[in-house]
């Protein structure tokens, strides 16, 4: 059923880049400012879900969460969460899930380089890291959140036959997730070009690519057999 999203009007003021800092550790801070995402580190999800179980579906930077609406409709006995860094973004998606009662569905404000922790072993079916921020200037690219730990991650928590889905519009990342993928001795991975076999809603990000003629990545990576 459609949202109708004028019921949910974004903040004034939307910053769709945010502070450096929030892409950064917890533990690697000097400062902590109060606009840093709260560290999670165990989750309750009887309290999220309507249905009590974890997640199944895993959106890493879920913005205003097309995607993840998308999919919590097209799989309405799967759990979709998504994770935000920036908190106006997260608030705004949880308004929306909550006034029109997706069960299935949460967004946590959270920045996903602190860690997984909260995300059990083998659970999640599907992880979406698309179309990222490229942080281009080399000074600029620790603070990537697609690392050789966060993959490691990644690889703990899907399932046997889950996935990680990969997207980028930037030449160069595109080379730098090949690049991670191919340190995780986990995962097997293919470069995908049929929509069929990528098998996503397409997102904003990916449908404005389409439009202007931009050249887009796009990666799946699975567990070794």
């Amino acid at each position: 059923m459609p949202i109708d999203f004028l019921k949910y009007p974004l903040p004034a003021r939307v910053r769709h880049h945010t502070a450096p800092g929030l892409y950064m550790k917890h533990s690697e801070l000097k400062e902590v400012s109060d606009s840093y995402p709260p560290l999670i580190e165990k989750m309750d999800w009887s309290k999220i879900y309507s249905n009590g179980k974890p997640p199944d579906l895993f959106d890493v930077g879920c913005g205003k969460g097309k995607l993840l609406l998308e999919q919590a409709e097209r799989h309405p006995d799967k759990n979709a969460m998504g994770i935000e860094v920036r908190a106006w973004a997260a608030t705004w998606l949880q308004g929306v899930i909550e006034g029109e009662e997706i069960g299935n569905c949460h967004t946590i404000w959270y920045s996903v380089v602190n860690g997984l922790h909260f995300i059990e072993d083998n659970s999640i079916e599907e992880v979406y890291y698309l179309f990222p921020d490229p942080w281009s200037k080399r000074k600029h690219r620790k603070r990537r959140a697609f690392t050789t730990e966060m993959l490691d991650e990644y690889s703990r928590i899907i399932k046997k036959d889950g996935k990680i889905h990969l997207a980028t519009d930037v030449a160069e990342v595109h080379e730098y997730h090949l690049e991670i993928l191919q340190s995780n001795a986990k995962l097997t991975y293919k470069v995908v070009e049929s929509d069929e076999e990528w098998g996503l809603p397409v997102t904003n990000k990916e449908r404005f690519c389409r439009k202007e003629n931009i050249h887009f990545d796009r990666i799946i990576a699975k567990l070794k057999d």
